[in-house]
């Protein structure tokens, strides 16, 4: 596995072009604890400030409209246009191009750098050296995903046919997050992870548009045709009151920014 390259040469800009209406569609939310704690302790009671946040790798906005709904200001950097277009607007979520290894955002301009699901899609030390620069002193950085929990026969039994169906070098690359690139960075201090249950319940339609959000699986050929009559015959022999659930743990790895400047 490690002879496999990296995401971020796979074409993490394009891949998702034909993906986005789905993604924007049927990826699910965030739980609101997690959302909790990514805000915490950016409260300002007398002056009122809003924290600012750059959402990077933003997609179609998912965590940066559950951020800007409690007041944040939410810088969303996302490098493919299809993503940005088919965001849903909100007033304190701005769109801007960019990529984690250069959002364009000034010095020492954010409180919070969020990555919600696309770390592992960066040049992790480019990306890293990068969050250092745009955030405030002491800012933090945090990243976040939501992994499908192995423990739920449903949720394993779906991760089981993605598999099947899967480009699987980007899949098995895909499930190596790297967390403890931010754990071991020399800019980040206070290292810490965080655990959240999650589930989705979905219908039909949107547990296949969910699949097919996911830019390693096939949309065509008879892969495709498999992975659409696996999927139907999964919801058939799972669906309550015509859904199914899926079931989540939410990780959320944080660290603060620390002061690299040499005090001798």
């Amino acid at each position: 596995m490690d002879s496999l390259p990296p995401l971020y040469t796979k074409d993490p800009t394009n891949r998702f072009s034909n993906r986005a209406a789905d993604y924007a569609k049927y990826r699910p939310t965030y739980p609101s604890e997690a959302i909790d704690l990514l805000l915490e302790g950016f409260t300002h009671p007398i002056s009122k400030h809003p924290v600012t946040v750059a959402d990077i790798g933003a997609g179609t906005g998912i965590s940066a409209r559950l951020l800007a709904e409690r007041g944040a200001t939410v810088i969303a950097i996302e490098p493919n246009e299809a993503m940005r277009s088919a965001a849903e607007p909100h007033a304190n979520v701005t769109f801007q191009e960019g990529t984690a290894e250069q959002t364009g955002l000034p010095t020492q301009s954010v409180d919070l750098v969020l990555c919600a699901q696309s770390f592992h899609w960066f040049d992790k030390e480019a990306a890293l050296t990068e969050f250092h620069r745009i955030l405030k002193p002491g800012g933090r950085v945090a990243l976040m995903w939501n992994d499908r929990n192995p423990a739920d026969p449903f949720t394993e039994e779906y991760s089981e046919i993605l598999r099947r169906a899967a480009d699987r070098e980007i899949f098995d690359r895909g499930d190596r997050k790297s967390p403890e690139r931010l754990a071991a960075s020399e800019g980040f201090g206070d290292f810490q992870t965080h655990s959240f249950t999650h589930t989705y319940p979905l219908d039909r339609d949107a547990l296949i548009g969910l699949v097919l959000s996911s830019s390693y699986m096939p949309k065509e050929g008879a892969a495709y045709e498999q992975l659409l009559a696996d999927l139907q015959n999964l919801f058939d022999r799972w669906a309550v009151n015509d859904q199914v659930t899926l079931s989540y743990r939410t990780m959320v790895y944080v660290a603060r920014s620390v002061d690299l400047r040499d005090d001798g």
